[in-house]
């Protein structure tokens, strides 16, 4: 190329659909700063809700340019209280509504192709959707992979791999008494103007409950599994399931 002659720019993505997401997280900082840098560039508009006293989410918030409401209806000032529906719809809120919205948790982290590939869907708006999750148990395992990442493994266009060292594709929820599969609140994408479903399950005091009722609003037919997403669920440590329901309780995600 001469001299002086501009390099040719990469066309900016020309994205048709509308994609907005609310994101919990209340003493989760330490997930949040690995996993909001995968996640802002596939949506339109991100909001993270968090309590007055967590200053580190918010720190993390300002330095990616991304919005976050503080509010004290996740009741984290109370111990062994965390009012997660009631979070997500002072998320809701301050969204616009009129496309697909996503409720998704603080450590889980998309791969790169997931707004190429929703983009390429059919996507019904009158369903909601999940994800399967991939879960990794530390951060030395997450900094293992995330410094030397397979491009085989997600997005190649060709294979879907589920299992991939050191990580085990997570578990998925069925109801027997709700018809079977639900999408559960790490990853929930819905439309919430044609679904008329714009509000959270309200009044429970862990996370546990809420998110596994929300998608029951949907019949069965109408709930369905993405499987040319895989999300990686970043935990500290091994932990029994639930052990964050009602605050955070385990250690750190970073060195010791």
């Amino acid at each position: 190329m001469p001299y002086g002659v501009e390099p040719p720019c990469e066309p900016e993505p020309c994205f048709l659909m509308k994609l907005e997401a609310v994101i919990i997280s209340a003493g989760c900082a330490d997930f949040l700063a690995h996993t909001l840098p995968f996640n802002k560039p596939h949506f339109d508009r991100i909001v993270v809700v968090t309590a007055p006293e967590d200053r580190d989410t918010q720190r993390i918030c300002d330095y990616w340019g991304v919005t976050y409401e503080r509010t004290d209806k996740l009741n984290t000032r109370w111990q062994g209280v965390f009012s997660k529906g009631a979070g997500i719809n002072v998320g809701l809120d301050k969204l616009d509504k009129d496309g697909f919205v996503v409720h998704m948790d603080a450590d889980i982290a998309l791969p790169p192709h997931t707004r190429r590939s929703l983009e390429a869907m059919d996507l019904d708006p009158s369903m909601i959707y999940g994800i399967d999750r991939l879960e990794c148990k530390s951060w030395e395992d997450w900094q293992r992979f995330i410094g030397n990442p397979d491009p085989a493994i997600q997005g190649n266009g060709f294979f879907i791999h589920t299992t991939h060292a050191p990580f085990q594709l997570g578990t998925r929820v069925a109801f027997q008494h709700h018809g079977g599969y639900i999408p559960i609140g790490f990853f929930q994408m819905w439309h919430p103007a044609e679904s008329k479903v714009t509000k959270y399950p309200e009044g429970h005091t862990d996370a546990g409950k809420e998110d596994a009722n929300f998608p029951t609003q949907w019949p069965r037919r109408k709930r369905a599994l993405i499987p040319e997403i895989l999300g990686y669920h970043l935990e500290s440590e091994p932990a029994e399931m639930a052990v964050n329901w009602k605050g955070r309780k385990t250690k750190p995600f970073r060195i010791e």
